[in-house]
C-alpha cells in the first residue's frame, strides 16, 4: 500500500499547486498535508506534535519575470539513495537578479522540470544544502517556476521549499548543483524545519 500512499501524496501536492489558492492558503494545505499524509517527509513520531512549517513572509520583490538564455549539456547527480545517478539535461539559463540559474530537465521515465538552488541564506535561515523551486515529477507545476511566451519565465521564490530530506535523513534528495548557488540572499520561502 505504500506505492499507493505515494501516487496518492503526488497527486494532493499536484492538485494543491494547480489550484487556485493564494500564498497563504497554499501554506496551510502544505502544513495540513506534511501533518496528516502517511508520505509526509516530516518523521512519524513528530506529526502529533507538528504545528507547521516556518517561512519568510510574503516577499514581492522574490517573484520576477526574467529572460532565458540557452543551456546545453548534462549534469549527473548522485542522490546517495535508492535512485542512484540520476542524469539531468540544462534545459535553459534564467537570467534573474540574483544571478543565473539552471532549469533541468530529468532524463529519467516521463522527464520533468526541476530547478534547484541555494542563495546566501543557506545554512542560517533556510536548509544548508539549498531549496528547490520546481520538481514537476513531484507535482510541484505553476507556481515556482512558469514558462512565459518570447523565450521568458517567471520564478516565483515565495514557493521555495525543502527537499524531503531537509526534514528526516530518511530520505535521499539531489541537491543545489555548484552552478545554482547564488551569493545573495533571497528572504522567500521556506525556512529550515528546525
Amino acid at each position: 500500500m505504500e506505492d499507493l500512499d505515494l501516487a496518492d501524496w503526488r497527486e494532493r501536492v499536484a492538485r494543491m499547486y494547480l489550484s487556485g489558492l493564494d500564498l497563504g492558503e497554499f501554506r496551510a494545505a502544505r502544513d495540513r498535508l506534511f501533518a496528516e499524509h502517511a508520505q509526509s517527509p516530516i518523521p512519524p513520531h513528530e506529526r502529533a506534535s507538528f504545528a507547521g512549517l516556518r517561512y519568510f513572509p510574503d516577499n514581492p520583490t522574490a517573484v520576477v519575470e526574467v529572460p532565458l538564455e540557452p543551456a546545453e549539456g548534462t549534469l549527473e547527480i548522485d542522490t546517495g539513495g535508492p535512485d542512484g545517478v540520476v542524469r539531468y539535461r540544462r534545459v535553459a539559463r534564467a537570467i534573474t537578479p540574483w544571478g543565473p540559474l539552471t532549469l533541468f530537465w530529468i532524463e529519467a521515465y516521463g522527464g520533468g522540470l526541476f530547478l534547484p538552488f541555494r542563495d546566501g541564506t543557506y545554512g542560517s535561515m533556510t536548509y544548508g544544502a539549498g531549496r528547490y523551486l520546481t520538481d514537476t515529477v513531484k507535482g510541484t507545476f505553476g507556481r515556482g517556476v512558469v514558462p512565459l511566451p518570447g523565450g521568458r519565465v517567471r520564478l516565483d521564490v515565495n514557493y521555495a521549499y525543502n527537499p524531503s530530506c531537509a526534514y528526516d535523513d530518511r530520505w535521499a534528495c539531489p541537491l543545489a548543483p555548484e552552478e545554482n548557488r547564488l551569493a545573495d540572499p533571497i528572504e522567500a520561502g521556506e525556512l529550515t524545519y528546525h
